[in-house]
C-alpha cells in the first residue's frame, strides 16, 4: 500500500494524542494507494490492547465505499512494545483476511516507527511502507 505523507501524519498524530492508550483506525484504499483514514475509538482504553465497536468498522467501510475505496488496512499503535503484531493482534486478524495491518509504535524518546504486516492464518509477513511525498 502506498500511503501519503499526509495519511501517515494523521495516523501518527492519533497514536500521540491516545496515548498512554493505544489508538485504532482504519484506512481505505483505491488501486494500491490510501486514500482516506478514519480514526477509531479504542472503546478497551487501554495501553495494552485496541478494541473497535464493529458497528463502527461497518460505518467506515461503507464511508470508504460511498468514496470509491475499500477498507485495506487496520491501524494501531503499540505504547510499550515494538511496532511487531502481539499474539492479541494475530488472533484479531483471523476474522480480517486480506488487510494490512499498520502498527505506530511510540517510544520513550517520542520518536514513531511505522510498520506493516500481512497475518495469514498465524503467518506474519512485514510489508513494505511505500510512503508518497518522502
Amino acid at each position: 500500500m502506498r500511503l501519503p505523507t499526509a495519511l501517515l501524519e494523521r495516523i501518527v498524530a492519533h497514536a500521540r494524542r491516545d496515548f498512554p492508550n493505544e489508538c485504532c483506525g482504519m484506512v481505505g484504499v483505491r488501486d494500491g494507494s490510501a486514500v482516506a483514514v478514519h480514526e477509531a475509538t479504542n472503546v478497551a482504553a487501554s495501553p495494552l490492547r485496541f478494541e473497535v465497536d464493529g458497528l463502527e468498522v461497518l460505518r467506515a467501510d461503507d464511508a470508504f465505499a460511498a468514496e470509491g475505496a475499500e477498507m485495506g488496512a487496520i491501524y494501531h499503535s503499540h505504547t510499550r512494545t515494538e511496532p511487531y503484531p502481539s499474539q492479541t493482534d494475530i488472533n484479531f486478524a483471523a476474522g480480517w483476511p486480506g488487510l494490512e495491518w499498520l502498527i505506530v509504535g511510540l517510544r520513550a524518546d517520542g520518536e514513531p516507527t511505522v510498520r506493516s504486516y500481512r497475518i495469514d492464518g498465524g503467518d506474519v509477513t512485514e510489508v513494505e511502507v511505500e510512503v508518497d511525498g518522502r
